[in-house]
Formats: structure tokens, C-alpha cells, sequence
């Protein structure tokens, strides 16, 4: 847990452990397999973690080699419930689930689900690593024919306004909004949101789709977690707990309620959001794993042929290298350059 007093012995083990891996030679590509990537993401969906996971995921499997796409986390997520009773999608603090028996115990749980003969960064194996591990708190870590929720730790979504894929916790939003169809409300970026969310005169319905451009990898820049947008003051004040809000930037694994994120391509680079008006219907099915936004393909062409791509933020240094370099939400938002190219193999350190 985040206020436990062990941290700092923890990080002076783990420096240690990381000298020791280098004499023994025990490097990354010995312990990241595609075995390896199936258990860390059955684990995220049993815990019910964060939809952050996905991009961190896409980037360790493509550094090293590995064509991990988001329909494998869509695939995991059907197989795996959420037995972790801890938020957002339980009622229970990580502090909890710590002294439930932690990963050990979740993963325990998960036995029949994972290849416990992947080597793991202390040299044994998962099944060495999670042997003998036991449950203290049955109401905090659940079993395999007791989950937490019917609906699973994540859902990928595609359709015409994210060709590429988009992300939404479903174990973390009401069940009501998990098929809807509505009005878009449309923020241009994050300071137009906060110059209107507050107002009490804002044209906005409980039904309502909010969309928010230009948060991604690229038109945040570095896609910050505003994905969680706030619900309009104007509809708090009226009991509204939850509604649908589609972005392409991302929401901290502790955020609740019906976020739609990662939406690749995002509207910065021309993807379809940045074609989104306010007024268009968009509809959308989780369970059948769908998002549409109702306009033909005419007019789509046509908005497509009016959009201006905004203009350079950066001209030169980091800035510069990020824009042109940083990959979309479903690639890993990470540097093109730092992924695995099969043609040049890994230079030779003497």
C-alpha cells in the first residue's frame, strides 16, 4: 500500500535484485514471451485494473518483438472475470486487497487461467512464485465461480468514429448506459470544456454523448488523463451520476463511469472524432462491442475533406522529435524508433 513504511526497503531490494540480474545474465528477453504478456493481461482483467494497462502492455510486447493488437486484451477480458472486490469496479481500497493476500492470492486464483512455467525478474517461475498462496479475505479477493461482476475489466470497441479501436471499463459503469444512443455535446479541446462545464445556461440532457478532441498522444500532447471528463454542473445539480463522454485521452485507473478512451486514430492527427459535430448521434453497444456515429459515409468523406490539420506545436528539440515519432493509443503511444525492427538485429555490447 502507497502509505506502508517497507517502500524504501523495497526499492533498495530491488536496485539489488537488477545487479544481480545482470550477473546472471537474466535478461528481459528471457523473461517477456507472449505466454508471459497473456498472464500479466488475464491478471489486469481479473483485478479489474486500469484501461492504462493497455498502452503499457502494447508498448513492452512491441519493444520486445511481440504483435500484441487490443483484441487480445477483448479476447482475455471474455475468459476472465473480475474477482477483485476493490474500486472502482468493488467496494474495497488496494490497502485492502494488500492484506487480503495480494497479487499472490489473486493470482493463485487464476491457476487453471495462466502458464506458470514463465520466468519471472527473480528467477523463478510463476507457479514457484504464487505456490502455497492463500486468500485472508475472502470478501476482498473472490474466486473464480464467485466474481465480483458480470461484466468484464474492459471492452474494446470499434466502428466508424474509431476504426482503430477505443477502450471502456465496463465492470465500472452503469449498466443502464452500457447501450445508448444520443446527441454528441462536442469540446473542442480541454480549455473550451472548462470555459463551458460550469455554466448553468449549457444545452445539455442526461442523454447526451460528451466528446472531447484533442487529447491524445499528440493533440494533449501525451494523451493526459481528462478522459474522465466532469459531468456538466448543470446535470450534478440534478442527481446525473453517469453519462456516456468519448475522448481519445486516457483516465486514471482509479476513475469510474462511462469513459470511452484511447479512441485511435485521434482527432489531433485527423482520426474520425476530430469530424464529430455537436448534434450528431452517436450510438453506442458495449456488449456487442460497437461505436457508431450515424452520418453517412458521404458526408463523412465530405468533413474529412474540410478538416485542417491544426498547426505544428514544436519546430525543433523534444517537442519536435515527440510529434513526429510518438505512436497512437493502440500502438503503445510509444517512439516508432524504439520498437523491435526484425531487419537490424540488437547490437552486440562488449
Amino acid at each position: 500500500p502507497a502509505p506502508d513504511a517497507n517502500h524504501s526497503r523495497m526499492s533498495a531490494m530491488t536496485g539489488r535484485r537488477i545487479v544481480d540480474m545482470v550477473w546472471e545474465d537474466l535478461t528481459p528477453q528471457k523473461i517477456i514471451s507472449p505466454q508471459a504478456i497473456d498472464n500479466a493481461i488475464k491478471v489486469h482483467m481479473a483485478m479489474g485494473g486500469s484501461t492504462n494497462a493497455m498502452v503499457h502492455l502494447v508498448a513492452l510486447a512491441r519493444r520486445a518483438g511481440i504483435d500484441l493488437t487490443l483484441d487480445r486484451f477483448d479476447e482475455l477480458s471474455r475468459e476472465v472475470p473480475v474477482i477483485a472486490n476493490v474500486r472502482p469496479s468493488g467496494k474495497y481500497l488496494m490497502e485492502d486487497f494488500f492484506y487480503a493476500g495480494g497479487l499472490r492470492a489473486l493470482m493463485g486464483q487464476l491457476k487453471p487461467m495462466l502458464d506458470l512455467d514463465c520466468l519471472t525478474v527473480n528467477g523463478k517461475t510463476v507457479g514457484d512464485n504464487i505456490s502455497g498462496a492463500k486468500i485472508h479475505l475472502p470478501e476482498v479477493i473472490h474466486t473464480l465461480n464467485d466474481p465480483i461482476s458480470t461484466e468484464p475489466a474492459c471492452g474494446i470497441l470499434r466502428g466508424n468514429l474509431a476504426p482503430r479501436g477505443c477502450v471502456i471499463k465496463p465492470s465500472a459503469v452503469e449498466k443502464r448506459l452500457l447501450k445508448h444512443r444520443g446527441p454528441a455535446f462536442v469540446f473542442e479541446d480541454y480549455n473550451h470544456m472548462a470555459s463551458l462545464i460550469d455554466r448553468d445556461d449549457l444545452d445539455v440532457t442526461p442523454d447526451h454523448v460528451l466528446v472531447l478532441k484533442n487529447a491524445g498522444p499528440k493533440g494533449g500532447p501525451g494523451m493526459p488523463e481528462w478522459g474522465m471528463l466532469p459531468i456538466p454542473t448543470k446535470l450534478v445539480k440534478q442527481g446525473v451520476r453517469d453519462m456516456l463522454r468519448v475522448s481519445d485521452a486516457r483516465m486514471s485507473g482509479t476513475s469510474y463511469g462511462a469513459c470511452i478512451l484511447h479512441v485511435a486514430p485521434e482527432s489531433y492527427v485527423g482520426g474520425p472524432l476530430a469530424f464529430v459535430k455537436t448534434g450528431d448521434m452517436i450510438e453506442v453497444d458495449v456488449p456487442g462491442r460497437k461505436i457508431h456515429l450515424d452520418i453517412s459515409d458521404e458526408e463523412m468523406a465530405k468533413r474529412k475533406a474540410a478538416w485542417k490539420a491544426p498547426a505544428p506545436r514544436y519546430e525543433r528539440g523534444y517537442g519536435a522529435m515527440f510529434s513526429e515519432h510518438i505512436g497512437q493509443a493502440d500502438q503503445g503511444c510509444d517512439f516508432d524508433f524504439l520498437q523491435v525492427n526484425a531487419r537490424v538485429p540488437e547490437p552486440e555490447i562488449h
